[in-house]
């Protein structure tokens, strides 16, 4: 995001919160308008700070008596989207990881398709070409199409910069809003259980308007599948290298082996979840939407879409002849994956936290008068 659009993202938040907190008519809705409500004045990073606590649930939007096409032209959805990208593009580090979200959809979707050729290129030239053409089920079946140290060591590699961008931008968004270095672990606590919940995907209290006017808790559901599918399917791995580095058992696992019954199950949910939630994107109503946002959205939500379900068919075929090709294109579609973590939507993940981490301490401080 340019300095100047920077510039115009913040003063149209600052000038969108200044009326809400005159009218405070949402003020029970979500924890952004408790936490609005706090402030007697609008700093950037408290603008930044509940752009982010925003889960875009879109209840305000509709309930406000200043939307479109009233001359006050309140739109809070669309304005903290706006703040959101502005944010996580100011505090990623290096710079040009930060300019990707500008436009954000055709980054991903070009580091995706690096992933997805390179690993078969790679292995073409470290495999012995006969095995790519034939099926083979025995132990290690799966190293004799890519080597472990392809398979294994460029993944670890990406993984940690993609841990160290995403950990270095939640410091400087951390320490852009005042995060106070003694949060108590019973702040720390109601933090993490809403952001497990998703407690303000609820709205308040029957659920998002989204993808209309409409209450509804799919969107809230969807979300669950996508996190416990992306959780299971984390354990599934965690397991799989226990087996092999400390029992000796090399992949691939029979079916009701631990790692494949927590690798299926958290693909199935995966699948499910970015499934609807694509198909929710696509009826979104499109004046509360940031257009800037949505091809990250969806990029996201494809790229984790083609992992599940790369991996569900090659553990559905894995005894075939389609095991080789197979087992390639969700190497490459997990490579893209990695290759676009330290500037896709997972940063929301690491800023959101925060951002609800600061509502807890001040809930807190509240409580304790």
């Amino acid at each position: 995001m340019s300095l100047s659009a920077e510039q115009g993202a913040v003063a149209e938040a600052r000038r969108v919160m200044t009326i809400c907190n005159a009218c405070r008519y949402c003020e029970g809705l979500c924890a952004v308008f408790p936490a609005m409500e706090r402030l007697a004045v609008f700093s950037d990073p408290d603008l930044r700070y509940l752009g982010n606590l925003c889960h875009d649930c879109r209840e305000c939007f509709y309930a406000c008596p200043f939307t479109p096409p009233h001359d006050f032209d309140l739109n809070v959805p669309r304005v903290f989207a706006e703040l959101r990208r502005e944010t996580y593009e100011r505090h990623t580090k290096p710079a040009v990881l930060g300019r990707a979200y500008r436009r954000n959809g055709l980054a991903v979707a070009l580091a995706a398709g690096v992933g997805a050729v390179l690993v078969p290129l790679l292995a073409l030239v470290w495999s012995d070409p006969g095995v790519l053409r034939s099926a083979s089920t025995g132990a290690g079946a799966f190293y004799e199409v890519v080597p472990m140290p392809l398979m294994v060591g460029p993944a670890l590699v990406l993984m940690i910069f993609a841990c160290v961008v995403l950990l270095a931008a939640g410091a400087g968004f951390w320490r852009e809003i005042g995060g106070c270095a003694s949060v108590s672990l019973k702040s720390l606590g109601v933090a993490t259980v809403d952001a497990l919940r998703l407690t303000y995907l609820g709205g308040g209290g029957s659920g998002c308007s989204y993808p209309e006017e409409g209450l509804s808790m799919w969107r809230r559901r969807l979300h669950h599948l996508v996190f416990w599918g992306f959780a299971l399917d984390l354990a599934a791995t965690t397991v799989a290298a226990f087996y092999e580095h400390a029992l000796d058992r090399i992949a691939p696992y029979p079916l009701w082996s631990l790692p494949v019954v927590l690798g299926t199950a958290g693909g199935l949910l995966l699948a499910l979840g970015t499934t609807g939630l694509l198909w929710l994107k696509r009826r979104s109503d499109a004046i509360p939407t940031d257009e800037g946002t949505v091809g990250m959205d969806v990029a996201f939500l494809a790229l984790l879409w083609a992992t599940s379900v790369s991996g569900l068919l090659l553990l559905a075929l894995r005894e075939t002849a389609w095991m080789p090709t197979l087992l390639l294109v969700h190497l490459g579609v997990v490579a893209g994956f990695f290759l676009t973590l330290p500037f896709g939507k997972f940063a929301h993940a690491v800023h959101r936290y925060l951002a609800l981490v600061r509502h807890a301490v001040e809930e807190a401080a509240d409580e304790a008068g």
